[in-house]
Formats: structure tokens, C-alpha cells, sequence
């Protein structure tokens, strides 16, 4: 009993040492908290709209695979969020070599999940083309659709960022998730700290953002179609700060956040 009891731990050890184990549904250091599951939800569609991922596949061209992602570096404020994701909205997370992975594929979550997105809709234009084409392919189950149409998921993308935007009731839970995805706090020698946000293709989002935290600067469109927000006004950074407090970050982005906190409050 005793060797195979070793046997069995040294297969878990190598399990671990080569990233291959899956959690699901732990405990999670973020409990203490209290976040209420409509808080977590809606924070979730911000992290989506930043950092996952909506995919439809194929086997072997006889059956189709439904997939949602948020693939993290590891760290282990990650992974504790994606753990107390999958413990309110479902899947799983496992740990691959350096990144952390909050995974999906049963076609019945899947069903399920989506509920939450319309409730809470999705507002970045490219999400909302990937979950619009997971829909269809759902609805209509053809592998003949989707091979037709797999390449042509973002056509309706142009129609989304030309249609006017209107701030949903829960923004600012959705804000902080995407600012765990996407926002950066950054800390200077010369005290010219910054919060800075972007993304590709959607300035309305970014446009909100600013309005939101009542910024004054521009918002520039650095390269292609990213554009972005860097906010360096300590009046506006204190408003940032407070909003972050309110509806707080839940990942690695949360160390970053309370140096910054920290050293603007001083």
C-alpha cells in the first residue's frame, strides 16, 4: 500500500512539475471579499471583452467545438480569479507551463453562459462578432455554415463601431474587469505617474472611459486602429483610484493598482 501510495504522489509531483493538472471550482483567497455573483459576472464580461476568447472548431469535419477562453500569465492572484470565475459562471482552470487558462467546451455550459452575456452584453466590436457566429453556429449546427462563414465572423464588425454607443447600467463593474485586462498603472522616477488604457479598433469604448473618469486629454490613436487613453492629471488619477477602490480589480493587475494607489496617496 505504501509503494503505491508513493507511486500515485509521484505521478500528481510530475503532473504539477509539467503543468499538465486542472483545477476546478477551489476555494479561492478572493473570498474574503464578499463579491456577489453579479459583481463576478459582470466583471467576467469585461475580463472576456479584454482577455478571452469566443471560438468555434471542427473535428475532423464531423462535429463542431464550442470553446470559451481567458488565457493569463500565470501568477497567483490570477489564478485564484479564474478559480472564483469558474466557481460562479463555470468551467475549468488549469495551469499550462506559464500562463493560467479559465477554459469552457461543454456545449451545455456554453448555452448556459450565454444567458449571462444577455444580460450583460459584451461591448468590444470584435467579441460581439465572435459570440454572434457561436450563436449561429449553435442555432443552425451545420458543418456547411460554418466552414463558409468561419472566415467571414467579423463582417458585421464596421456596422458595430459605426452604430452610437450608449453606456450600460453596469459600465463600471464591466469597466473593472477590463481594466484587469487591458490597463496599465505605471509609477515614474520623475513622479509623472500615469494610468494609460487602449484597444484595437473600438474608440467608442475608449471615448466612454475617458467620459466616465471626466478626463480632458485626447484620446490618440497611436498606431493602425489602437487607440488609447493615458491619463497623468492627479485630480483625475484620484478618480480612478476611488472607482478601483469601489469595484476592485481581482488578478495581478491588483498589485500593480495599490503600489499606484499607495504612492499617489503620499
Amino acid at each position: 500500500t505504501v509503494i503505491i501510495l508513493f507511486f500515485a504522489i509521484n505521478i500528481l509531483m510530475d503532473k504539477i512539475k509539467n503543468d499538465k493538472i486542472f483545477f476546478n471550482n477551489s476555494s479561492s483567497s478572493l473570498n474574503f471579499l464578499n463579491l456577489d455573483n453579479d459583481y463576478i459576472k459582470k466583471f467576467w464580461v469585461g475580463l472576456m471583452d479584454g482577455d478571452g476568447s469566443i471560438q468555434v472548431n471542427h473535428w475532423l469535419k464531423k462535429s463542431l467545438q464550442y470553446r470559451l477562453v481567458i488565457k493569463l500569465k500565470y501568477d497567483i492572484l490570477n489564478f485564484d480569479m479564474l478559480k472564483l470565475i469558474a466557481k460562479t459562471i463555470g468551467g475549468y482552470v488549469r495551469i499550462v507551463k506559464q500562463d493560467v487558462i479559465w477554459v469552457v467546451n461543454k456545449k451545455e455550459d456554453i448555452e448556459e453562459i450565454i444567458k449571462i452575456f444577455e444580460e450583460y452584453p459584451l461591448l468590444t466590436s470584435k467579441k460581439i462578432c465572435q459570440l454572434n457566429f457561436l450563436k449561429t453556429c449553435l442555432t443552425k449546427n451545420s458543418m456547411d455554415y460554418y466552414l463558409n462563414n468561419r472566415n467571414n465572423k467579423y463582417d458585421n464588425q464596421r456596422d458595430i463601431l459605426k452604430a452610437p454607443f450608449v453606456t450600460p447600467s453596469y459600465f463600471k463593474e464591466w469597466l473593472s474587469g477590463f481594466v484587469e485586462a487591458e490597463g496599465c498603472f505605471s509609477l515614474r522616477k520623475s513622479n509623472a505617474h500615469s494610468f494609460s488604457i487602449g484597444q484595437n479598433d473600438d474608440i467608442y469604448l475608449i471615448e466612454a472611459i475617458k467620459l466616465y473618469f471626466e478626463a480632458s486629454n485626447a484620446v490618440r490613436n497611436s498606431y493602425g486602429n489602437f487607440y488609447a487613453l493615458e491619463i497623468y492629471k492627479k485630480e483625475v488619477l484620484k478618480k480612478i483610484i476611488t472607482h478601483c477602490l469601489n469595484y476592485p480589480l481581482l488578478g495581478e493587475k491588483k498589485i500593480s493598482f495599490e503600489k499606484f494607489s499607495e504612492k499617489l496617496n503620499n
